[in-house]
């Protein structure tokens, strides 16, 4: 008999403990980011400078406990032809999954329009955070995504190889 309510309360606890984990990384951590309605969609120009485009249909959520975790859609009325002419284009871009409950970001459908060139990805702010770029890819229909992609610097600082000349100054002030 001890047998048997040891094992059910070591089920009960497994159970429980998926759950909490599960309902921790889906749900828990995120937050919906109220827009500003003037300055949530920027892109860098050619020259460095962030723009403000066009933009309605704004919706956000972000974490505290990663900065990687941020993601947000949107539409826009910009053709793509301007904005491939105007704003820096950012390479190797790979969105990220978004919780399923964020149904407006789908990773794999944004990723399989770059790279059929259907979308286009921009840098809208480098070093962010550091060796966190914020990018913004745009598709052909006028469909936005952002989301925040680990860079060059931050891929050496994290596995520990030595940072180059190019990567900024790492504000340890935290650490």
């Amino acid at each position: 008999m001890t047998g048997k309510i040891l094992t059910i309360v070591i089920v009960v606890s497994a159970l429980l403990a998926g759950v909490s984990m599960y309902y921790l990384q889906v749900y828990a951590y995120y937050e919906t980011v109220t827009p500003t309605g003037t300055d949530d969609v920027q892109l860098a120009t050619l020259d460095g400078a962030r723009e403000t485009i066009l933009y309605e249909d704004f919706q956000a959520i972000d974490s505290e406990s990663s900065p990687i975790r941020y993601r947000a859609c949107f539409t826009t009325q910009t053709p793509l032809s301007t904005l491939t002419s105007t704003y820096e284009q950012y390479v190797g871009a790979s969105p990220r999954n978004a919780p399923g409950w964020f149904d407006c970001f789908d990773a794999e459908a944004i990723g399989e329009d770059i790279a059929l060139g259907r979308a286009q990805v921009f840098t809208s702010e480098r070093n962010r955070e550091f060796g966190i770029d914020r990018v913004v890819a745009i598709s052909e229909d006028g469909r936005g995504y952002i989301w925040h992609e680990i860079n060059d610097c931050g891929d050496k600082a994290y596995d520990g190889s030595p940072l180059g000349d190019d990567c900024p100054e790492r504000d340890n002030g935290g650490s």
